[in-house]
């Protein structure tokens, strides 16, 4: 498998959140990257770094997200930005280095990134007025 730094995923992200009110997401500790080669069906993946391994290298909470080339370049640059908003959303209130899941009790990721993603549209056509 191929990983290269994705630089342009980086730029997209930070669009999002000027737009997006997500105080929590501190972007300067998110990595994003581009890998060929995988076999998952999925568009990306955010990994996170355990707090044993936050302890052990005395480092701060960090994310990777990373996106499938296969897939998620076949997406429209709307379907692209809903994706990192997916992956944002994994991301705990509280930065931890914890994932939150797909769903709880009370809340379903796919439905928050629907509301999320209108949000966004929104506001950026009233920024360009």
């Amino acid at each position: 498998m191929e990983w290269e730094e994705a630089i342009d995923l980086k730029k997209d992200a930070e669009e999002i959140l000027k737009i997006l009110d997500l105080p929590h997401i501190d972007i300067s500790r998110i990595f994003f990257f581009r890998t060929n080669g995988s076999k998952s069906r999925s568009y990306a993946r955010i990994w996170a770094m355990p707090k044993i391994f936050q302890r052990a290298l005395n480092i701060k909470p960090a994310y990777v997200i990373e996106v499938l080339s296969k897939h998620y370049n076949k997406l429209s640059k709307d379907e692209q930005k809903k994706v990192i908003i997916h992956e944002f959303l994994h991301i705990p209130k509280n930065f931890s280095g914890a994932l939150v899941p797909h769903r709880s009790r009370n809340r379903r990721l796919t439905n928050d990134v629907n509301e999320l993603f209108k949000l966004y549209k929104k506001l950026t056509l009233e920024s360009r007025k």
